[in-house]
């Protein structure tokens, strides 16, 4: 087969082209940019992805505007990437008769429930990140094309631009930091959800097709993440809990948003590790790396 992976300098793409390296298929990996092995593909110009998709069987979108702060002043600019360049992939891959393997939010969801939310419970989006990830995901449902829409949270690696490389950072280098405790999640390591996405191919079992919700296991707030992100570091910093209010920003943030994996789980035959069990994963790396 061949697999086309857009967004490949992102953390997520990045995670996957470590892994594709001893597939037997072939794989191209492009960003908007090109560097290294990754090539230049703005998937915003439809006649540039209907030149390039027409000759893949697979395409992975890990490529979105994730800035949620920026999405809420840069309006166009997010619904181009989150919206309008999904619906071009999706067209392209139904002509081609490819499948669509593409990556979306738990920013979906408001944040009101106090239970995980499955895939088809209501959305309402609280700003304008979410929306237009939606928006993404509607034009790939409506397009008639083959496609697999992976919805993740708290994305994360030990490279990159996350939260785990901030508190990295802000750990080593402050004696205290305030920290979020009202917003509940579960942190997803990059290299879990590239699995996911590797086995799939590798294995063949692109039969499937609809909405999943992927993340790792258990729950916890992000005052939590960051307490054990400084523990497991070997950090001093004193981690202090705060409220949202006490650090308004631009985009609203769900307070609760738990993603229910039993269908990725049921229809994968996969078992999902514990986002400590993964972030003692990501801490070996990145301190194999900052050595």
């Amino acid at each position: 087969m061949k697999i086309l992976v857009i967004g490949a300098a992102g953390q997520l793409g990045c995670e996957i082209m470590s892994q594709a390296t001893s597939s037997e298929h072939f794989y191209v990996f492009t960003d908007v940019q090109e560097k290294g092995f990754i090539q230049k593909l703005d998937i915003t110009d439809e006649k540039a992805v209907e030149a390039v998709v027409h000759d893949f069987d697979v395409i992975v979108n890990c490529a979105a505007y994730t800035d949620v702060n920026k999405a809420e002043a840069d309006v166009e600019a997010a619904r181009k990437i989150n919206a309008h360049a999904p619906a071009i992939l999706a067209k392209a891959a139904k002509a081609a008769g490819a499948m669509l393997i593409h990556v979306s939010t738990d920013y979906v969801f408001d944040g009101k429930a106090n239970v995980p939310y499955a895939e088809d419970d209501a959305k309402n989006p609280l700003g304008v990140y979410g929306q237009t990830k939606l928006e993404g995901e509607q034009a790939i449902i409506e397009s008639g094309c083959r496609y697999l829409i992976f919805r993740t949270s708290w994305l994360y690696s030990a490279a990159g631009r996350n939260f785990f490389m901030t508190m990295a950072d802000l750990t080593a280098s402050k004696p205290e930091l305030k920290v979020v405790i009202d917003q509940v999640g579960t942190p997803t390591y990059a290299y879990d959800l590239a699995h996911l996405i590797t086995y799939i191919i590798e294995e063949n079992l692109l039969d499937r097709t609809g909405v999943y919700n992927y993340s790792n296991e258990g729950l916890c707030s992000w005052y939590d993440f960051a307490v054990e992100i400084c523990a497991r570091l070997g950090h001093t910093c004193r981690i202090v809990p705060c409220a949202s209010e006490d650090y308004p920003t631009p985009a609203r943030r769900p307070h609760y948003s738990v993603l229910d994996k039993t269908k990725v789980k049921k229809d994968f035959a996969i078992e999902i590790p514990h986002w400590r069990e993964s972030l003692a994963m990501a801490v070996g790396e990145y301190m194999q790396v900052n050595e």
